[in-house]
Order: C-alpha cells, then structure tokens, then sequence
C-alpha cells in the first residue's frame, strides 16, 4: 500500500474489515489547487464539479475492495510524492543519470507515479508495486487511463515474500551509471536488486513491527543502485520519541499487537546509516513535523499526530 492501510495479512475477516473502518470518521472531498489543475490534466475533463463527481464515483467501488480510510479521508487524491523534500533534487539527479529505474512501492492509485510521469520521468523507466492489483486497476479508472496509455511496468506481490523481495546483498562498487537502462523480464522485485536507481516510498513502514521495518529497509536497501546518488525517499506515521503509538485505538483487532511501532528522526537515521548500510556510506535527513488527522477516532482529543520526512541517499 501506499496509503495509511493495514498491515499485510491481518484483515482478513469481515469482522476486522468493520472494526477498521470504524476507526476511521467520514470527512468531505477537498481538492488543493495543485490537486484540481492535475486531475483536470489527467483525466481531460472539463470542469472541477465533474473531477469531483468523478472521484466520488471511484471512492465508492474503491471502498468495496476494502474499505481503508485512507479512500474514506480522500487522500489518494493527494500528491504526496511532489510535496516531499527531496522531490526536485530526484528529478534533477534522474535528469543527469538517463535510463535510470524509478520504484513506487505501495502505489495504491498511481496517484504518485503520475505526477513523477507528468514531471518529466520516461514512463518506460518507471515500476510500482502494491499488494492489491484491484487498485491499480482502480487507478486506470480514477484517471481515465489504460495500460496502453500508461505503459508503467506493475507487479503485484507481498513485501514480507522473499520470494517477491528479500534482503539481497547490498552493493558498495561505484559504477558509471546509476542503473542500466533495459529492464529485465521479471514478476518479482528480486532480479531488480541493485538496478533502481530512485525509490518512493510513502504511508507504508509504519504497517509494520520494528524487526519487520528493519528487514523492509534492508530489502529495499539491496535494490538501490550503488552508484552515488541514488535514494530512497518518502514519508510516514511517526513520533517525536521512538515507541508505540497510544494516541488513538488499533485499526482492527490484532493490528500489531494493538499498537502501531514508530521511529523517531533520530532512531530512523541510525538504522538507515549503520544498520541497513555501512556508516558513512549513505546520507539521511529526517524530519518529524505535525500531521493534521481530523479523520480517525482519538483517545485524546488534544493529541498531536506526526509524520517523518525522511531521505536516503548514496555517497
């Protein structure tokens, strides 16, 4: 996923279906400037009510594959990827490096994945993943496109697979280039380890327990170019102080223990520089800022919610 979903695996039931959307409150489709002037460009319709109409109708059938709220809160309809800091740096860096590989793991909509294509990024040259292709089969419908129009290369799989993706050897020999251009024939992340050259991932470590973002990090870590660089970049739930999250209840019965695991900058930044890569091999910024979520049930009406900005990017 690339949305604030569950944790692969654990809702399965129709009564964790119900407890988890229950978490969540209804809340009203409000669409950014950047957001209206990019769904007008994508789906070629001709006017703001009838982009709204439009994603109405789509968050309706999206919710009936499963009702996450994040569908419920619109947020695919949100450029996440273009708001992040490091977006302008990875487009001049792809630029300079031509026939790079660009990796959006839990694409959801494609919502990212098009802006990276509308910015300028050879669609040839792009990949996404997600663990449920009705979504991306949702997201031709949300945009209006086809695969023939968007010939982006999409591959269903399970992060916690090591058959879809593994803790690979990570490489440490420069090369010219930050990943060769032609893309192998593939139906899994495997034969792609050490050939991307940019990978976005947003909304998604923080499905997942401390060991398990740990192992998700160094798998992705051996899909990265050696090449300097290369990044992985992206944002998700977080805290000031490394721990559990109690501000609001668990999403579904047995979602994590009852809790949801978050890093702080600092415990991010260590394991990233020292843990999945050797010290000094890579550098990573992370920032924690506050995060606006007038959509979930909280157990504390003053709680603060928060979100780390983070990059990783080869020296």
């Amino acid at each position: 996923m690339s949305e604030d979903c569950a944790k692969t695996g654990v809702l399965n039931g129709k009564e964790d279906v119900e407890g988890y959307a229950d978490t969540a409150k209804n809340v009203d489709l409000v669409l950014t400037p950047d957001a209206i002037e990019f769904f007008l460009a994508e789906t070629k319709l001709d006017s703001v009510r009838a982009v709204e109409q439009h994603i109405l109708k789509i968050q309706s059938e999206a919710a009936k594959v499963f009702p996450y709220p994040c569908i419920r809160r619109f947020d695919f309809v949100k450029l996440k990827v273009s708001n992040l800091p490091t977006y302008r740096l990875f487009l001049n860096t792809a630029k300079e490096h031509k026939g790079c590989l660009f990796l959006d793991v839990g694409t959801c909509f494609g919502t990212d994945v098009r802006k990276v294509v509308a910015d300028g990024f050879p669609v040839r040259d792009v990949i996404c993943t997600d663990i449920r292709p009705e979504f991306w089969e949702i997201g031709h419908q949300l945009y209006r496109s086809t695969q023939e129009s968007l010939p982006v290369k999409f591959i269903s799989g399970d992060v916690l697979d090591e058959s879809f993706i593994r803790e690979g050897e990570i490489s440490y020999q420069k090369a010219e280039d930050i990943v060769h251009r032609e893309q192998p024939t593939f139906t899994s992340l495997v034969p792609l380890e050490g050939k991307i050259g940019f990978i976005h991932v947003s909304n998604f470590f923080h499905l997942f327990t401390e060991a398990e973002q740990l192992h998700l990090a160094r798998s992705l870590a051996s899909l990265l170019s050696p090449s300097p660089g290369s990044m992985i970049f992206g944002a998700h739930v977080s805290r000031p102080e490394k721990g559990f999250r109690s501000e609001a209840p668990p999403p579904a019965p047995g979602y994590l223990g009852n809790r949801m695991f978050c890093h702080s900058a600092a415990s991010w930044i260590e394991m990233w520089d020292g843990e999945v890569f050797a010290k000094g091999t890579v550098k990573v910024e992370a920032k924690v800022v506050e995060q606006q979520r007038e959509d979930l049930v909280v157990l504390d009406p003053g709680v603060k919610f928060y979100q780390i900005v983070w990059s990783v990017i080869r020296l």
